[in-house]
């Protein structure tokens, strides 16, 4: 899919297949998520088709390109931790990297993968609309996407660029903090300072990435993290035996800034330098946005902060442990939320639709989006939680094992990416249900109190856990903290924004839970009958989803098979 497509070719992406009115504003139409509402029918099976075929194409195409870009960014992870791996093995300099890794993770959190988009979206959506309702009668010159970045975007990186002076200044305390354990904190304090600069390349990142989701254009987006990894591991293999890991550290900074180079151009075409010439009136508005004020931002930055602050606690904990620990932790939840990763890509895709209908009023229209979501994302999941289950060990033997990464490390960290793998469906679930409670950009608590008793919970089972269990304890402690938090967001939703059938979720996700289970037993027992870990792997890519499908159909699973009928319809009939 091509996300730099003219106007005209935007147009015909209507629902009713007509161009739409000519616009005097300048710039790109927005993503066409605003079909005319069709009029009600009885008949339930028609009312599953909430979007025109053209839209569900279109959304189609927009999530296969990020499938693939996410996955390129994946692979590009796993080789950037490889190399890291491989260098510094989990040791001492690995946990001081890690450490200083908290600050680009906090921020991508954020700024880039929820509180930005959380925020953002909606804003640009609703200047979208403007740009649509004013075409007929507005000023001319006048473009409300245009004003909005001239009233945010230069106060967000004066800001952002204090919080990255701020962290930089201060990052021995932050060390101190964070893992107070560390008998010599130099090394981490040193790579702190160097990855501090995120706070700013990650916002203005994230900025651009919810302008251009919002447009329709989700390719650059979805190349970010690409572009980010290339960074880390060119200096990492470049310098790392002159500058130890803070060459890693270095390979943050300059990764962080490709991440802005790679969605300039894109969104220099949909909102050009300078402010345009507005009404009085119309630029007041503008500054006081209220998709942008503290009441709506204060909820989302405090649903976020609580969210990451399931990594501080586990990195906390861990520094107390024997060297390596944190190291053990970390390579097990890059590789376990893998399939969480993958599964979230829909969501962010559909967001944006989301966002339109709940701000229009379509309830109807948001419960369908939102259940086929949470369908397709747990199933996509689960699935993977079912082969880390079984091939753990053979999977960081693969990626890891190598160089100073011995057979220890790759057994601890396999039995904790097992742990990890319980609370996966979870971690899916709290990324996929927060988007429709801020979706409307009207101020919502829920969320964050949500998230705030996870934390809680996992902060309780990390403390009673941790002593006589480990990283194991810490781990089994996140997977209970963060369950807890996605019980209740979705036990929420329902009642306040958008009205899923929560027992309905319920019950087809216990079917999934059930498949993985089985499938993930197999792989189990399966395993460790071929000895080479890589043919044992292939093996196991092939097992386990056979076994997670049957026993999926076996349950009566109605989303295995509606994808299994999917399937067959576009590979063996030709449709």
């Amino acid at each position: 899919m091509s996300d730099t497509g003219t106007g005209t070719q935007a147009e015909r992406r209507t629902a009713d297949g007509s161009a739409p009115p000519r616009r005097p504003a300048p710039g790109p139409p927005p993503l066409p998520v605003r079909p005319p509402a069709a009029a009600p029918v009885p008949n339930a099976a028609r009312d599953t088709a909430a979007e025109t075929p053209r839209l569900g194409a279109f959304l189609a195409r927009a999530a296969a390109a990020t499938a693939a870009l996410t996955v390129v960014g994946a692979v590009l992870g796993l080789v950037r931790d490889q190399a890291i791996a491989r260098f510094f093995g989990a040791s001492g300099a690995s946990d001081a990297f890690l450490i200083a890794w908290t600050v680009p993770e906090m921020a991508a959190t954020l700024l880039i993968e929820d509180g930005m988009a959380l925020l953002l979206v909606p804003a640009f959506s609703l200047a979208l609309s403007r740009r649509t309702a004013d075409a007929g009668g507005a000023v001319a010159g006048a473009d409300p996407v245009r004003d909005l970045v001239a009233a945010t975007l230069p106060r967000l990186f004066l800001a952002l660029a204090a919080g990255s002076a701020l962290l930089i200044a201060g990052a021995g305390w932050v060390v101190g903090v964070l893992a107070p354990g560390l008998a010599d904190p130099r090394l981490a304090v040193d790579c702190t300072r160097l990855t501090a600069v995120t706070v700013l390349t990650f916002g203005v990142t994230g900025y651009f990435s919810a302008a251009l989701r919002a447009h329709g254009r989700f390719l650059p987006p979805a190349g970010v993290y690409a572009a980010y990894n290339l960074g880390i591991i060119g200096m990492t293999l470049a310098l790392h035996s002159a500058w130890g890991v803070r060459a890693a550290a270095a390979g943050v900074a300059v990764g962080s800034a490709l991440m802005i180079l790679i969605q300039l151009p894109a969104f220099l075409r949909l909102a050009p330098p300078g402010r345009p010439r507005l009404p009085r009136r119309r630029r007041g508005a503008a500054r006081s946005a209220p998709l942008l004020g503290f009441a709506v931002l204060a909820p989302v930055v405090l649903f976020v902060l609580s969210r990451q602050s399931q990594v501080l606690v586990e990195r906390f904990l861990a520094s107390t442990l024997p060297a390596g620990a944190i190291s053990h932790l970390n390579y097990a939840q890059k590789v376990a939320q893998m399939p969480m990763v993958l599964s979230l890509m829909i969501c962010t895709v559909t967001f944006p639709v989301v966002a339109q209908a709940v701000a229009d009023g379509n309830r109807q229209k948001a419960r369908l989006r939102v259940e086929r979501d949470l369908a397709l994302a747990g199933l996509v999941v689960l699935l993977g939680t079912a082969v880390v289950l079984g091939y753990a060990p053979q999977i960081i033997e693969v990626l890891f094992q190598r160089g100073a990464f011995d057979a220890s490390d790759t057994g601890a960290t396999a039995q904790v990416m097992r742990v990890y793998a319980l609370g996966l469906l979870g971690h899916c679930l709290v990324g996929a249900l927060s988007r429709p409670f801020f979706a409307s950009g009207r101020p919502t608590w829920f969320p964050a109190f949500a998230m705030g008793t996870g934390l809680l919970v996992t902060i309780g089972a990390g403390y009673a856990l941790t002593y006589r269990f480990g990283v194991d304890g810490i781990a089994a402690a996140n997977a209970l903290g963060i369950s807890s938090a996605a019980l209740l967001l979705l036990m929420g939703l329902g009642t306040r924004v958008v009205p899923i059938r929560a027992r309905d979720v319920v019950l087809g996700l216990g079917r999934l839970s059930g498949a993985a289970l089985a499938a993930g037993a197999a792989g189990w027992a399966a395993a460790p009958l071929v000895s080479d870990p890589v043919l044992s792997l292939a093996a196991g890519c092939a097992l386990v989803p056979a076994v997670f499908f049957l026993t999926g159909l076996a349950l009566r699973s109605p989303d295995v098979a509606s994808l299994l009928a999917l399937i067959r319809r576009r590979f063996l009939d030709g449709r």
